[in-house]
């Protein structure tokens, strides 16, 4: 199997793992929202990256019980 084989040798294990690094900062790069392209401030949105609204807000305050 590949995977027993990998760790065999240091340096395979070390380029190997270089790889699963620069896949994920690759992924982690391409999927990042970009504020400045939707003229919106980073506080202004929510995680995924949506715009928050007013009314966005007031239904959070609802649901928390406060008024």
């Amino acid at each position: 199997m590949f995977s027993s084989r990998i760790f065999r040798s240091r340096w395979a294990a070390l380029f190997w793992a270089g790889g699963i690094l620069w896949t994920a900062y690759d992924v982690a790069e391409a999927n990042a929202p970009d504020p400045a392209a939707n003229n919106i401030s980073a506080a202004e949105q929510d995680a995924t990256g949506e715009a928050v609204t007013n009314a966005d807000l007031a239904i959070l305050a609802n649901a928390m019980g406060s008024n």
